[in-house]
């Protein structure tokens, strides 16, 4: 295994305001069309890519077809033969297939890698899309009795935050309306051009209804289609690249740290292992020290902002909370002293978030990493965090089953 740095030099996402399907296409043109607008865009050959690693979680039951690392051979004639791999982790599958590519990186096989995540969600009617993402938690035993099991799930996190600890709603809309936004400044935001007011985070049963308990329409991220794809090189490839692009290897960013943590697959079980415990999710405040050891850095200090997983607010209110920059069960400081917001200590989801930008399942954790890819290169636009040095992710899967943290930067 070698220790030399893991350098990203770049990638593409794709719009997520896009319907594929109502343009008459599938998912392998959103395949193809994000890899090769990436390679593009780095200005990387077909032939440069010496793996590839694939990130998805239901692509069997939305579109029919599985076997996804098949279609870099259609992508262009240099990748025909070229190894690849597929990963699935719920909504942590981006993060896996990143974490695979990584692991082939160190082990000193390959130099260059390929890590695309997509997903495409717009072809089928939303009970439908919604039962076929049951399969995120334990599907016989968990909300069987509720055709929209992920509200219901988060709704019981948000029960769970009342009963410990107490939770005000008008920190939990504050934290949608940001993201909505900065996915404003997105041009590739899902909800860009959408009109809201303040009667859409309201307790207006017109302008924002319920979907299941207390959690309400603005209280959710975005199904969408989308994908990203970044591509990771050896420190000895970085530095090719770097002298042939005109950069300094400095320049460009790396992987300073990362955490995988699992829980098991229930949330009751979950919560009753945390039962008189300081955390609802111990294994997530596991997962910001191991990923913070990692990268070698003390604490949330040294972090200049976080692209994080809030597929529904009340998701990333559990992430701020487990992140230590207040003592448990104390997010809402955050929120009220302006800490996550642009301009803040602590920036959250510049790019709008799940909420915002939009969450095609596979393709989230690695969009986020892009996202940070972009922020500590000064690549960001309208939506940078000025002097961006250290970017942080948080991907999960399920109910907080599947965790996993990147720390990027330069």
């Amino acid at each position: 295994m070698t220790n030399d740095r893991i350098y990203i030099l770049g990638g593409h996402q794709s719009d997520f305001a896009r319907n594929w399907n109502r343009e008459g296409k599938g998912v392998f043109d959103l395949f193809a069309d994000t890899v090769r607008t990436g390679l593009n865009a780095t200005q990387l050959s077909a032939g440069e890519i010496q793996v590839g690693h694939v990130g998805n979680f239901v692509s069997p039951l939305f579109t029919g077809q599985s076997h996804l690392g098949g279609f870099f051979g259609h992508v262009d004639p240099m990748m025909a033969h070229m190894p690849a791999s597929s990963h699935e982790a719920a909504c942590a599958s981006g993060s896996m297939a990143l974490f695979g590519a990584m692991a082939d990186l160190e082990s000193g096989r390959y130099d260059l890698a390929c890590v695309l995540g997509l997903e495409m969600m717009r072809n089928v009617p939303g009970d439908q899309g919604a039962a076929y993402l049951r399969g995120a938690a334990w599907a016989d035993r968990e909300w069987c009795d509720t055709p929209y099991i992920w509200p219901c799930a988060f709704d019981n996190l948000l029960d769970e935050y009342e009963r410990r600890y107490g939770i005000d709603k008008a920190h939990l809309g504050e934290i949608s309306k940001i993201n909505f936004s900065n996915a404003r400044s997105n041009p590739n935001a899902q909800s860009r051009r959408w009109e809201l007011s303040e009667d859409s985070f309201s307790e207006s049963d017109m302008a924002n209804p319920v979907i299941s308990g207390r959690i309400r329409r603005q209280d959710c991220g975005q199904i969408t289609d989308g994908a990203a794809v970044v591509f990771l090189a050896s420190e000895a490839k970085a530095l090719a690249y770097a002298k042939r692009v005109g950069k300094r290897l400095e320049e460009i960013p790396y992987i300073k740290g990362w955490g995988h943590v699992n829980a098991p697959m229930s949330l009751q079980e979950k919560l009753t292992l945390s039962e008189g415990q300081d955390y609802i999710f111990p294994h997530v405040r596991q997962l910001f020290e191991q990923t913070l050891g990692r990268a070698g850095l003390a604490n949330m200090d040294s972090i200049d902002g976080m692209e994080v997983h809030d597929c529904f607010n009340i998701t990333e209110y559990m992430v701020i909370d487990h992140s230590g920059i207040y003592g448990p069960g104390e997010a809402w400081r955050a929120i009220e002293e302006g800490v996550i917001a642009p301009g803040g200590k602590l920036p959250i989801n510049m790019s709008g978030g799940l909420i915002g930008l939009g969450h095609p399942v596979g393709a989230t954790g690695v969009r986020m990493v892009l996202d940070c890819f972009r922020q500590t290169a000064g690549l960001a636009g309208d939506n940078q965090i000025e002097a961006a040095k250290n970017m942080m992710t948080f991907n999960l899967g399920g109910s907080a089953t599947t965790c996993a943290s990147l720390i990027v930067g330069r």
